[in-house]
């Protein structure tokens, strides 16, 4: 059985692991540092579908099919998925996997997603009587912007603290035995809420609660930062990053040798005009997806932290005033 320590981080008793996974990205993420790693990009965001919601929909149906592929699977070979996207009752994944015929369960995290059903799915792995399972998530720049924002064709003004949603979704397939990498801890996070209400600084609404989890882990390990080739935190970019770090610091924790961020690896910052970086699920989902997996497979990391933060919010929590409270899961994963 799993051991669960005093902070809630929770050591998985049996070898499951990553066995498959795969990125897709669109027309501006194919421009960056990152898109050599994807499995696929696209030059039209729209995917040849009538509407932004419904060409994020075809993210999850394309990288869902691949990652089978490349594990040589079929549908029927997965006991269960667990999917969820940015939008209202996470209907990209809805009615992207709807023709899968998988057994379902909806997650929302916000851009947490790909950490949590990684998490929940090892659970249900060690306890739960299943023997694979599938992690899936995505977010696209034009659907997030019209829910969250300003529609794209109001052309608003983006301040300097924003980031870019990224279009792209990831999936992993998770079983039992040797994969990829081994998932060896979870540390589940907590709702911290320092009161933001600003939309367009996602990175310091989020940071706080990436802060709170690491906090946790470290306490419940007696590990240190060093003792990781990277400490990974998905889509809190430049600003969020740097926040981050200060706040570990002031902890008497220093990570700043072996962070990075999904948001601050998508996109080239000078060249692309993204302000504060990438964000959204499908930031850390692709990027985790491909770019982190294939690390794993030319033997580059061994041992690391993967921390996707989310922020918790929507629209109509937005438009009463609310403020932005935040969550951020923790996995560990190990080489081979």
């Amino acid at each position: 059985m799993a051991e669960k320590l005093k902070g809630g981080t929770v050591i998985f008793s049996q070898d499951i692991c990553i066995k498959s996974s795969a990125g897709v990205a669109g027309h501006k993420e194919g421009e960056g540092p990152l898109a050599s790693y994807f499995d696929r990009l696209y030059k039209d965001d729209l995917l040849g579908q009538k509407s932004w919601e419904k060409a994020e929909s075809r993210l999850q149906t394309d990288v869902s099919s691949l990652a089978l592929q490349k594990a040589g699977y079929n549908t029927t070979d997965i006991d269960v998925i667990l999917a969820g996207d940015l939008l209202n009752q996470c209907i990209s994944s809805t009615f992207g996997l709807r023709s899968l015929g998988i057994p379902y369960l909806g997650q929302y995290g916000a851009c947490s997603t790909m950490a949590q059903g990684i998490a929940t799915a090892s659970f249900l792995l060690e306890n739960g009587g299943f023997e694979r399972a599938m992690a899936v998530t995505s977010s696209h720049f034009c659907s997030a912007e019209r829910q969250f924002r300003l529609p794209i064709e109001y052309g608003g003004q983006r301040t300097p603290t924003a980031q870019w949603t990224v279009t792209g979704a990831g999936a992993a397939i998770l079983e039992k035995g040797k994969g990829i990498c081994q998932v060896k801890a979870v540390t589940v996070g907590r709702i911290i809420d320092y009161k933001i209400k600003d939309a367009n600084n996602m990175g310091a609404a989020m940071a706080p609660a990436a802060a709170d989890t690491l906090v946790r882990f470290f306490g419940d390990t007696g590990k240190r930062p060093t003792d990781f080739s990277l400490i990974l935190t998905g889509d809190l970019g430049y600003i969020g990053s740097e926040l981050l770090i200060k706040i570990m610091q002031e902890e008497g924790i220093d990570i700043s040798s072996v962070h990075n961020d999904c948001g601050k690896l998508i996109f080239d910052r000078e060249r692309q005009d993204v302000h504060a970086g990438g964000s959204g699920c499908g930031c850390c989902g692709s990027v985790f997806c491909s770019y982190i997996m294939e690390q794993f497979r030319q033997k580059k990391l061994n041992d690391m932290l993967f921390i996707a933060t989310g922020a918790l919010m929507s629209p109509t929590s937005a438009q009463q005033g609310e403020s932005i409270p935040s969550i951020a899961h923790l996995i560990q994963l190990k080489a081979e």
